[in-house]
């Protein structure tokens, strides 16, 4: 093993694990699942489930976002957009750290608790603050993702656990095509605290399946979570991704914004001085390796590029053509075509890259999916205002989508031994939150700095509109950048690895 890698794959326990007691039925190598069976469907069924509740957390709430703005009477939609993803960029650490040490299954029920007493805080809430606390307690929910992730490894065998990885990431998009009628139908009948309720239902459901039905691993690192550092961590990471929304919506360089910029710059840098000196660091940065090191920086572009196009079809396709702005896409259906039938582009993304992984490889896979979002926002220079050609680009951007997040969780499970599943898959959840919400307001930014007023209305320009997507094309071109050098790190290593083993 090359040094400075954070591990080799296929490692069975690993230095200072232990096995534990708990035998359950799929405690041991010998009974990881090879194959479909009728006991691994009901349990990938039960982490889908689990990854629906996720939906209803972070993009539920924003079909009811009028209604919650009017209620609060506020225009801070970029906290009740962005807050769950800050939280669970915060979250992230502490939960995988937490889940090698204690047991992935626990962590993944008190994660779904902490969302359910965040939902329910939500729904009761008298003021916007309570009502962020609230978000920032559902928050947690963003680790159930990648804590599905991490039980699929301790279930299945590492090729099948792939294509499974895929199936569960990506298979709760197929409920997004149902999901905005419903959740729009429920709000209009019984208000925007349906949302919530629907949200807390999920995640009660969802803690009492994972208990019940999936296997405990017996699997161990011996040692303590590093409170402390995740606070640090957690706390900076939330502190600089909050500059990055308040400054869009604030300015810059006015107080608040840069205080919160300082104050997570400084927790950020305490954070990596005492990760460097102690022996149990929530992320160990030590070893972390180049692999590691560049999966997560494309992570990190193509998931934020991809993210923030997604946003930007919900506002070109309230734009009509004829009202001569240089874009719009406005048309009966808009909405379904351009957010509907790529949901289904989501499922067969993860799918086909978590079949391709095992092929080819998961870096190979990552550099599809960057190749295919590359293609489909460049093609939305075209397609702002052409609904049909829009919604190809759409459907390439959803494959991308599904490829990526996929890809990158099989890519940084390859490069990590079994007993740090948790930490490193939280890695790439941070990652995920982190690009989204960079992109996100960095295009806000953009389209805000260049709009126009057109008979009294301001409203965003074709070079506003043009220039976001522009700074999507530039992070899925650093993000290809990176995978070519992801691919050649990979290809040099894999005669060392043939030789050491």
């Amino acid at each position: 093993m090359p040094n400075g890698s954070i591990g080799s794959a296929g490692t069975s326990t690993g230095t200072g694990t232990s096995t534990g007691t708990d035998a359950g039925p799929l405690s041991g190598e010998q009974h990881k699942h090879t194959r479909w069976n009728r006991r691994l469907i009901g349990q990938v069924a039960i982490l889908i489930l689990v990854n629906t509740m996720v939906d209803t957390v972070v993009t539920a709430p924003l079909l009811v976002l009028p209604e919650m703005l009017d209620h609060f009477g506020t225009d801070q939609s970029a906290w009740i957009d962005a807050s769950s993803l800050l939280a669970g960029a915060m979250w992230a650490p502490l939960l995988g750290k937490s889940a090698d040490i204690h047991g992935k299954r626990g962590v993944l029920v008190a994660t779904l608790l902490t969302a359910l007493a965040g939902a329910l805080v939500c729904l009761v809430a008298p003021n916007l603050w309570v009502f962020i606390f609230g978000r920032l307690l559902q928050g947690a929910a963003v680790g159930a993702v990648f804590l599905t992730v991490a039980l699929i490894r301790d279930m299945c065998a590492p090729d099948m656990a792939m294509v499974v990885t895929g199936i569960v990431t990506s298979g709760s998009a197929l409920l997004s095509i149902v999901m905005p009628a419903l959740f729009e139908l429920t709000a209009t009948a019984f208000g925007w605290r349906s949302v919530f309720v629907a949200s807390a239902v999920f995640a009660a459901i969802a803690a009492v399946l994972v208990h019940r039905l999936v296997p405990q691993s017996t699997l161990r690192t011996p040692g303590k979570a590093d409170i402390a550092g995740a606070v640090l961590l957690g706390g900076g990471l939330a502190a600089v991704l909050s500059y990055v929304s308040l400054g869009s919506e604030f300015g810059w360089f006015t107080v608040g914004p840069l205080a919160l910029l300082i104050a997570g710059a400084a927790a950020l840098a305490r954070w990596f001085l005492v990760a460097s000196r102690i022996p149990e660091p929530v992320i160990d940065i030590r070893n972390l390796g180049r692999p590691l090191v560049l999966t997560l920086l494309v992570v990190v572009f193509g998931t934020g590029a991809y993210q923030s196009m997604l946003t930007l079809f919900g506002l070109i396709a309230k734009v009509s053509a004829d009202q001569d702005l240089g874009y719009g896409l406005a048309a009966p259906g808009a909405l379904g075509l351009l957010y509907g039938i790529p949901a289904i582009g989501i499922v067969l993304g993860g799918t086909l890259a978590g079949v391709l992984s095992t092929r080819v490889g998961p870096a190979v896979a990552l550099a599809g999916g960057v190749a295919i979002g590359t293609v489909g926002t460049i093609g939305m220079f075209l397609g702002d205002s052409v609904l049909a050609l829009a919604v190809v680009c759409s459907f390439l951007l959803s494959l991308t989508a599904g490829t990526l997040v996929t890809a990158g969780f099989n890519m940084a499970a390859t490069l990590a031994p079994p007993e740090r599943q948790g930490v490193v898959s939280s890695m790439v959840m941070v990652m995920v939150a982190t690009g989204a919400v960079i992109l996100k307001f960095m295009g806000s930014a953009v389209l805000k700095s260049t709009n126009t007023v057109v008979a009294g209305d301001t409203v965003n320009s074709a070079l506003g509109v043009h220039s976001y997507i522009a700074m999507a094309a530039i992070a899925f071109v650093a993000a290809a950048v990176v995978v070519v050098l992801l691919l050649r790190t990979q290809r040099y290593r894999a005669p060392a690895s043939a030789l050491e083993s």
